[in-house]
């Protein structure tokens, strides 16, 4: 096994057991970005940061086997900035969860979140992420197993059912039955069932029908419990109309494709007296960011401008800065001026959508 570091990147990343964890107030759940395989990598969760002081950001799922087997450094480090932030793990057993979540705890993560949603056949071989809905007795041994191991909140993200299965039900008796026998108080609930056949994971993400009535009830039925909704969430005011009924809202792809959403999250859902983050001044954050990663090892330019493509979204020029952004031959040379150039190309497309604040 990999050992852990300590403190050692010239850039403050946190990479290693003896760190603490953040201990000054965390801000509430209100808002939160998914975690997304693939895509909420620590380069988008920096980024991310930059524009919304308060939200949480959560990893992409991380196999435990590969937090105890591999380079847990490359896995888990991340830069401070972007707490609070959340590690969701993948895995079923429960002494191999808590030993993860030990290894975790020492990159002063704020908490530690079980996937038990995820239907890809991939994770369902591995016995875990939505097919552990099925087995609520190991989901609260799991969740136990990592609460023993650590201090922080460890918490659920999980679907409302199952297949074709229509019931409420049995989505209450799942949330109801780990309320009395863990001390998670925390559930991320998606929307939507899981369909563990004949769906892809793409699909599965848009074709079983939101039911925004259930996560509702369960915040009635369970007024104790932190229930978040998750699914199908893309513009403000739809996240305002949810927090009329449950504790908070996570947001995926819209965060992701277009990240200024965020922008108003801090002053609207937060009531921060804090200026917005400027396009300029972001831009010009994420040009030092790139530089400061380019002069590691195994670092790309490509590997962090994918997740800025959708930044300009909505703006002229929006399609110049992809283009530049996702040009092979442009991002090969590894030179961060090119994002300085993508930007130069958008406020020359129409200077007066800068001349005031946007």
């Amino acid at each position: 096994m990999q050992k852990n570091k300590r403190l050692s990147s010239t850039d403050g990343s946190v990479q290693g057991s003896g760190c603490q964890p953040n201990n000054s107030p965390q801000p509430k759940r209100t808002l939160s970005v998914a975690p997304m395989l693939d895509w909420t990598d620590r380069h988008y969760r920096y980024m991310a940061r930059l524009i919304t002081r308060n939200a949480w950001l959560y990893t992409e799922m991380i196999n435990t086997n590969a937090i105890i087997h591999g380079n847990s450094d490359k896995l888990l480090a991340y830069h401070p900035q972007e707490q609070p932030v959340a590690l969701q793990l993948g895995g079923s057993d429960p002494a191999v969860l808590a030993q993860a979540a030990k290894i975790a705890a020492g990159y002063a993560y704020n908490e530690i979140n079980l996937n038990c949603g995820c239907p890809s056949p991939r994770v369902q071989q591995g016995a875990f992420g939505a097919c552990l809905m099925r087995e609520v007795t190991l989901v609260a041994q799991c969740l136990n197993a990592m609460q023993e191991a650590v201090s922080i909140p460890v918490t659920i993200k999980h679907r409302i059912g199952l297949d074709k299965e229509t019931a409420y039900q049995p989505l209450a008796d799942f949330v109801g039955t780990l309320r009395e026998q863990t001390a998670c108080r925390i559930f991320i609930v998606h929307a939507r069932n899981a369909w563990l056949e004949g769906l892809s994971p793409k699909d599965n993400r848009d074709i079983p029908p939101l039911r925004y009535d259930y996560v509702y009830r369960l915040k009635q039925e369970f007024p104790d419990l932190e229930i978040i909704l998750n699914g199908g969430v893309t513009t403000n005011e739809q996240i305002s109309q949810h927090l009329q009924y449950v504790d908070g809202v996570m947001v995926g792809r819209e965060a992701y494709h277009n990240p200024m959403l965020m922008r108003s999250w801090d002053a609207e859902f937060y009531g921060s007296r804090q200026p917005a983050v400027e396009y300029e001044a972001l831009v010009e954050q994420l040009i030092d960011y790139t530089q400061q990663q380019l002069a590691k090892p195994d670092h790309s330019l490509r590997h962090m401008a994918r997740h800025y493509l959708g930044l300009m979204h909505g703006l002229q020029g929006a399609r110049q800065w992809r283009r530049m952004l996702s040009d092979a031959a442009l991002l090969k040379n590894n030179n961060a001026s090119l994002i300085a150039a993508a930007w130069q190309a958008v406020k020359n497309s129409s200077p007066s959508q800068f001349s005031t604040s946007i």
